[in-house]
């Protein structure tokens, strides 16, 4: 059986405790952010407190509803950290953007 870690535990809760505030900041109930979603108010509850085995597209669709999905996804791209694009430089490929010549 896998157990999750401590850490992973604490996560699941401050992302779970962040997204009910979202929810309470746009004025939102539970009811309507689980209606929105395509889920169960079962489900958000699993989310909100972080326990549980939630489905990826289950969470997405939770911040879609909140307008927050844009921030996650941005948050997790590698180029808009410093670290990210040192080491981007020297393991991906080079874009080829059609119409422009490199210098």
């Amino acid at each position: 059986m896998v157990t999750k870690s401590r850490m992973l535990e604490a996560d699941l809760r401050a992302l779970g405790l962040h997204l009910a505030q979202w929810r309470k900041v746009r004025g939102l109930t539970a009811q309507m952010v689980a209606e929105r979603a395509g889920i169960t108010r079962a489900t958000l509850r699993g989310i909100e407190n972080g326990t549980g085995a939630q489905r990826w597209d289950s969470i997405m669709a939770v911040m879609r509803v909140l307008d927050v999905a844009r921030l996650v996804v941005d948050a997790t791209d590698p180029l808009s950290t410093d670290v990210g694009r040192a080491n981007a430089e020297r393991i991906l490929p080079t874009r080829v953007i059609p119409g422009r010549t490199s210098r």
